[in-house]
């Protein structure tokens, strides 16, 4: 019975240690998970409060060793259950990762996206979940923010937090501009030729920007702006900010169930703006599920039509 029980404990001991990996691994990459799965929050807790669980069974049946409270058959049929107990939650944990994975058909030809904002945090808002969608698509996505938000928080912070929101979406790159903030009217040209300069640059097959029907004034300037910009473009959607007013009306919609988590993790990378009650993920996830209802689907985000060309 000793070289089972010496057997039984080494066995018991390399679970642990594997839980406590898994479960580090799994902390680590926490953003990851969010950024690859659908329904990522409550996975991440299902997965975590597993590999506890059983973590604890394990040091349990160690703890009734090592005290020699128990006998050999309970011992043994303790073993054989956390023996099965381990297989099949293992077993489980795979499966859940493996079927809530968000895997997407590349697009035939790969498109070219620009996103325009004001604001560090207005694509993450507004369009998020369609960036990164698109990004997963195996499309070419570019980011432009004409402010830091000065006056809507700690610039620096929110600087750092535009490149956070922006690398956890997955664009392949992004410009922060430094004009004046809720003063762009100020500088309308000088807006203008940044976003011409943009297009120019990446040469886009579709540019998302602010909607006409947008209150704040520095999403009105970028409006006018892109569209004076991209004068000669084919396709401009315009997004929903918190903003806009009842007059927004949405023609087009993406459907967007797999990238809830994802959107409220990615406007969760803008710290400095917590406490803005637009950003809190019941009202984002509100807002998803309204438009989604518009458009049929569980989960959506709608745009305006400025101009969009088929390519059918």
């Amino acid at each position: 019975m000793e070289n089972y029980i010496n057997t039984s404990t080494i066995q018991h001991l390399i679970a642990i240690l594997v839980y406590g990996l898994v479960a580090a691994y799994t902390i680590a990459k926490k953003k990851e998970i969010h950024r690859t799965t659908r329904r990522s929050t409550a996975e991440f807790i299902l997965v975590t409060a597993v590999l506890a669980v059983l973590a604890v069974v394990n040091l349990i049946r160690l703890g009734t060793e090592w005290l020699g409270e128990s006998g050999a058959l309970f011992t043994l049929s303790f073993d054989r259950m956390t023996h099965y107990l381990n297989i099949f939650s293992l077993a489980g944990i795979i499966l859940l990762l493996i079927s809530n994975k968000i895997i997407l058909k590349p697009f035939c030809r790969p498109q070219r996206i620009l996103a325009i904002g004001a604001h560090p945090d207005d694509i993450e808002i507004a369009a998020g979940a369609t960036l990164a969608k698109l990004r997963d698509s195996g499309n070419y996505v570019f980011g432009l923010i004409l402010t830091y938000g000065t006056e809507g928080g700690n610039a620096a912070r929110r600087m750092l937090e535009a490149h956070k929101g922006a690398e956890f979406l997955g664009l392949d790159d992004y410009k922060v501009h430094d004009f004046p903030d809720t003063r762009l009217f100020e500088n309308t040209n000088e807006v203008m030729k940044v976003i011409e300069a943009a297009i120019n640059q990446i040469n886009p097959d579709i540019i998302y920007t602010h909607s006409a029907h947008d209150v704040h004034q520095d999403h009105q300037v970028v409006h006018d702006a892109t569209l004076r910009a991209a004068r000669r473009a084919s396709n401009i959607l315009c997004y929903e900010s918190p903003s806009v007013s009842s007059e927004f009306r949405p023609q087009y919609f993406v459907e967007v169930s797999d990238y809830v988590e994802v959107k409220i993790e990615a406007i969760r990378a803008h710290w400095d703006q917590r406490k803005k009650p637009y950003v809190k993920q019941e009202k984002v996830r509100s807002k998803l599920a309204f438009r989604g209802e518009q458009a049929r689907v569980d989960f959506a985000e709608g745009f305006e039509v400025v101009r969009m060309v088929s390519a059918n």
